[in-house]
């Protein structure tokens, strides 16, 4: 099933997990899928990274467990700055060889020790030529605070524009802290053309250090009220996940009483997050 189908009848849960780092570990994560599956979200991603194709491996074979084991629908993160167009041909056969429909194409963070590549430069390089090959349902990341790397707003929409009118079909944001910015954010993707359903990245924080390190990766913005959460709770893991929870549940119930096109959960593969986060809107969502 290709996911752009899901928001023609519903809003969406979904969550987003990244493979082991180590091969053998793919069998230690049946516990958490089972978890996560029995929560019957309509697709979960599965993250991927730059330089090499192990990794890419990892990926394929956790998004075919997902499929083939879980029946739940996967979502293959696919970057491409560090890929030539054999490669992403290559993953692309493999992806279609294992029945995966839905791809999440993103240009992917620069690492000095991994050398760019010239095919694609952008998301929406890799966007256009996936449609002009291929037949996958191409999901696109957007940021509600700006890219990092952004110049200014306006730019940033041009450049979303561009990535829609390549052929995403479905955006995932990037995690924010502040739902104003979400909701400003998608009135811009409106105002501007972009009508394509606009789902809100949760990321809850039950460590105090990883969230530090997520916010200075993405810009995301501190509200005083989550920064009274961290600095009161940091040194108290129970606390921090209890207050963390909490809060990443306000920011959900705030989202859905403003009907938003659904959720996307990043787990940090704990499916303990999931289950606690779907408890609290069962009845809503």
């Amino acid at each position: 099933m290709k996911i752009s189908e899901i928001y023609e009848h519903k809003k969406s849960l979904s969550f987003e997990i990244f493979p082991p780092k180590k091969d053998s570990e793919l069998k230690n994560i049946d516990a958490t899928l089972e978890v996560l599956c029995e929560l019957k979200p309509d697709f979960i991603s599965v993250t991927f990274g730059a330089g090499g194709s192990s990794n890419c491996n990892r990926t394929i074979e956790l998004a075919k467990k997902i499929k083939f084991n879980y029946h739940v629908e996967p979502v293959v993160h696919l970057t491409c700055l560090s890929y030539n167009k054999a490669e992403i041909d290559e993953f692309s056969r493999v992806l279609k060889s294992e029945g995966i429909q839905n791809v999440l194409a993103l240009r992917g963070d620069r690492n000095p020790d991994i050398p760019e590549k010239d095919d694609f430069k952008h998301a929406s390089d890799l966007i256009t030529y996936l449609k002009q090959n291929e037949d996958f349902c191409i999901a696109g990341a957007c940021y509600p605070e700006c890219h990092p790397e952004s110049e200014n707003r306006i730019l940033e929409m041009k450049h979303l524009r561009t990535k829609v009118n390549a052929g995403a079909e479905v955006l995932l944001s990037q995690l924010f802290f502040d739902n104003d910015y979400f909701f400003r954010f998608v009135e811009d993707c409106r105002i501007s053309g972009i009508e394509v359903p606009v789902i809100p990245g949760i990321m809850p924080v039950i460590n105090a250090a990883q969230i530090k390190r997520m916010v200075t990766m993405c810009g995301a913005s501190f509200p005083v009220r989550f920064q009274k959460i961290i600095n009161k709770y940091e040194n108290n893991k129970e606390a921090l996940f209890d207050a963390g929870m909490s809060y990443a549940l306000s920011q959900i119930i705030d989202l859905l009483a403003n009907d938003i096109d659904g959720i996307h959960l990043y787990t940090m593969n704990n499916p303990t997050v999931a289950k606690r986060i779907c408890e609290g809107i069962k009845n809503i969502i």
